[in-house]
């Protein structure tokens, strides 16, 4: 029984009806006064796998939802005022064996013989060029050496998954909870009671109500463990525009503002414009002012106010009841990690699938693996508003001076140190992540791998210089982004 629906609870519905349609029955629980948060509109390319998984044809969702592709996630301002960067969906350069590139970039960039680190990127080219291709199946083309993801309109993501849940069996019922039945004994959730008194049953509940935690929080109780001293951006105002004139960029953009960050999320038909702002540093008002300022064109809606917190709970499956989307946790927007969660979720329910009984096995494994996850994206996010030089402002003075979690802590030391990222063998953000931030955002280490002073430095510089004329190539040989959405059949 999944209560809530929007992204979380619909995706979680497709992905069980889906991927363990012998396992159970679906029945999703939803009320019509609850919109969907409808702001989330940019992703990560795991949300390519998630789909391509459910049997969804690529071409039918851009289609539904008015998605662009998006090759990366521009920073401007973040490291300090008139710098920008791009994290890519892809790897920078080529290793020499075992020796990483960036390692190989570094000798050389100390001694100013190598261009920036995205000119290698052919992610980072291509969005500069507003260029956009599916890659190719050959791992030795340069042309091939990105990944991809989307941005599209949040209001029609979950309608669209609606649909392919309910063709595979799940079923729906509309109206508002009034109550929530509990085994005396065991504590565990029996049923949910409706407004007209109907009674739910179910043998697991999946919370997905958003920040209301229907389940998970009021009925089992569960901590919530508070991270806003790290991630004090605690709300954020929204509002769409017609696109401007010219190009789709196919990448989302971050531009920091004095008590936060702006969003642009460029789709097919609008522009998706937000600001996240901290309110101890910002008014709602002059938030508001800000934003509507910032417009590129006329606004097509009012803007809304949205409050947030940010953490996660302490455990995010209790006795039988699990939490999934924002009543498991919350991490702002800033890479764009919302729906990934959800997703990173739904695929650990599935692998921890209870047979009939919850077992202690079953919650474990699930929490140690959620945790992970929401820990290394917390410490990841804290690294763009902490690495930098700002101090223009009382918000950015106190991310440049706040004490951080000891693991990010770490992973900072051993960067500065020797140039190597802090790996890990599954979970989101793996090491060109880092090494976009760290670097696109002025941590340059002091040293590099020893192996790559190796080589001779005449002989890498020509190889430096023929990747980086090769990512150029390859990248003008691809189409502008828009006539490629055009060519799809999916273009406005």
């Amino acid at each position: 029984m999944i209560l809530g629906g929007g992204t979380a609870g619909w995706m979680t519905a497709a992905g069980l009806a889906s991927l363990a349609p012998g396992a159970a029955s679906v029945h999703l629980v939803e009320s019509a006064d609850i919109g969907i948060v409808g702001v989330g509109e940019a992703t990560l390319p795991h949300l390519r796998a998630f789909i391509t998984r459910l049997g969804i044809d690529e071409r039918a969702f851009m289609a539904a939802t008015h998605a662009t592709f998006k090759l990366g996630i521009e920073f401007r301002d973040f490291g300090r005022v008139g710098d920008s960067y791009i994290h890519p969906f892809g790897t920078y350069g080529r290793s020499l064996g075992d020796i990483g590139f960036h390692h190989l970039w570094l000798r050389r960039h100390q001694a100013g013989a190598a261009a920036p680190i995205g000119d290698y990127s052919v992610g980072v080219v291509a969005a500069q060029e507003r260029r956009f291709a599916h890659p190719g199946p050959d791992p030795d083309d340069l042309a091939t050496g990105y990944g991809y993801a989307y941005q599209f309109d949040a209001t029609r993501f979950a309608p669209f998954l609606r649909a392919h849940a309910e063709a595979r069996g799940a079923t729906r019922t509309q109206g508002r909870v009034d109550g929530v039945e509990r085994d005396p004994a065991s504590g565990d959730v029996r049923a949910i009671v409706m407004a007209d008194g109907e009674r739910i049953e179910g043998d697991l509940f999946i919370d997905c109500s958003g920040f209301r935690a229907l389940l998970i929080g009021d009925a089992m109780d569960e901590a919530w463990e508070d991270w806003s001293h790290w991630l004090p951006c605690d709300r954020a105002v929204a509002a769409p525009c017609a696109s401007p004139p010219g190009p789709i960029e196919p990448f989302t953009r971050a531009t920091a503002m004095a008590a936060g960050w702006r969003w642009r999320i460029p789709l097919r038909h609008r522009v998706g414009n937000g600001y996240v702002y901290a309110s101890d540093h910002l008014s709602d008002g002059a938030a508001t002012d800000a934003l509507v300022e910032a417009l590129e064109g006329p606004p097509l809606a009012e803007p809304r106010l949205l409050r947030f917190r940010a953490g996660r709970r302490r455990r995010s499956w209790v006795g039988n009841v699990l939490a999934i989307g924002l009543a498991s946790g919350f991490l702002e927007p800033l890479e764009s990690t919302s729906i990934y969660l959800v997703q990173m979720a739904i695929t650990q329910l599935i692998e921890h699938f209870p047979d009939r009984t919850v077992t202690a096995a079953d919650r474990d494994g699930f929490n140690a693996l959620v945790d992970a996850e929401y820990d290394r994206i917390r410490d990841f996010l804290i690294l763009h508003y902490h690495a930098t030089t700002r101090d223009d402002s009382p918000f950015w003075d106190h991310v440049r001076t706040m004490a951080i979690p000891d693991s990010l802590a770490e992973k900072m030391a051993l960067w500065r140190r020797t140039g190597h990222v802090s790996r890990y063998a599954h979970g989101l953000f793996l090491e060109p992540s880092w090494i976009a931030v760290y670097l696109g955002q002025g941590i340059v280490p002091a040293g590099w791998d020893p192996r790559a002073d190796l080589p001779d430095a005449a002989a890498l510089d020509r190889a430096l210089a023929a990747l980086r004329r090769g990512i150029a190539d390859a990248v003008g040989g691809l189409p502008d982004h828009g006539t490629y959405l055009a060519g799809m059949g999916v273009a406005a």
